[in-house]
């Protein structure tokens, strides 16, 4: 930790920031928030600024910033912040594209900045266990199951709906970021199904089947659609048994015993992790589950499905 917490802002004050970025700033002590930016929201007690290159002018002090901005504008701004040499936290997706957050990546390492693409759901408490059972063992059939409700999570967020909002892939990243960290082998996408309402831009659900130099059958279903339990499961068939991976990477089980069941803390590791960063002068820009979304939407077959209406959950 420095002799000082580094001084850190949020771009974009909604709900990731508010549930989670802001507690983790607060229970780590390498960070302290010194301020926001955002066109609408604020924390009571913390500097606020409707303007970044307002912010980054009047606060030379404030030496990071951590991005929460939908990703259709999250290039621009990182950029920004990069050329007055500040280091760069970027909620997932790190970007609208893979050019953007490449480019990103080139402007830190030139400024001599640290760049983090963060994937919170590899901070699960489960995923590092998981990744090591399967290390070393065969691989059968690997089936991934991510279906929530959009309107339980996502109320009223038109961007997720829009071109570059990704749509059922803003949590299905989340299961293909851990699904890239705990596979013993490289994934490439071989087919995928697209289900986009007549409404919309971005789908709703999708399939998707990827191949592996061992033959793995490797599917994944995400849907925004379910109602009631929610499902964030990860399940593996092994030459040593079956691996199922719970609750977003909080539970891991092995043949129906459990290995480990741990609270959320996803949010807290990734302030861990840029603090080790900034300690190091070291950058962790991963584009693989990014790269995985890109390719579903240039090979994906497209279907049209009923409109979606945006209604709070009852």
């Amino acid at each position: 930790m420095p002799s000082e917490p580094h001084r850190i802002a949020i771009v974009g004050v909604g709900k990731i920031a508010r549930d989670q970025h802001r507690p983790s700033i607060a229970g780590n002590p390498a960070f302290t928030l010194a301020a926001t930016v955002s066109r609408h929201g604020f924390f009571d007690g913390v500097p606020a600024y409707t303007d970044l290159d307002a912010m980054l002018v009047a606060r030379p002090d404030v030496t990071a910033v951590a991005l929460c901005t939908p990703p259709q504008v999250r290039h621009a701004l990182a950029a920004r912040a990069i050329a007055a040499g500040r280091h760069v936290l970027l909620e997932k997706p790190p970007g609208a594209t893979l050019s953007e957050v490449e480019d990103l990546t080139h402007r830190a390492a030139t400024a001599g900045v640290t760049l983090f693409a963060t994937w919170h759901s590899r901070f699960a408490p489960a995923v590092p266990r998981a990744a090591a059972w399967l290390a070393g063992r065969t691989v059968r059939r690997v089936a991934v199951t991510w279906k929530e409700d959009v309107r339980r999570w996502h109320p009223g967020q038109e961007w997720i709906w829009q071109a570059g909002g990704l749509g059922v892939f803003d949590p299905g990243i989340n299961a293909l970021s851990i699904l890239t960290a705990i596979a013993p082998f490289p994934l490439r996408l071989e087919s995928a199904v697209l289900e986009v309402p007549e409404n919309r831009e971005t789908p709703i659900a999708a399939r998707l089947a990827f191949a592996s130099e061992t033959g793995a059958d490797i599917t994944a279903d995400f849907d925004w659609r379910r109602e009631g339990t929610q499902i964030w499961d990860i399940r593996a068939e092994t030459d040593a048994g079956v691996m199922l991976l719970r609750d977003g990477g909080r539970r891991l089980e092995v043949d129906g015993a459990v290995l480990l069941d741990e609270p959320d803390a996803e949010y807290a590791g990734i302030y861990a992790r840029f603090a080790a960063l900034l300690a190091g002068g070291r950058s962790d820009v991963d584009l693989a589950p990014l790269r995985l979304v890109a390719d579903a939407f240039m090979i994906g077959r497209r279907t049209t499905v009923a409109p979606f209406v945006d209604t709070p959950a009852p």
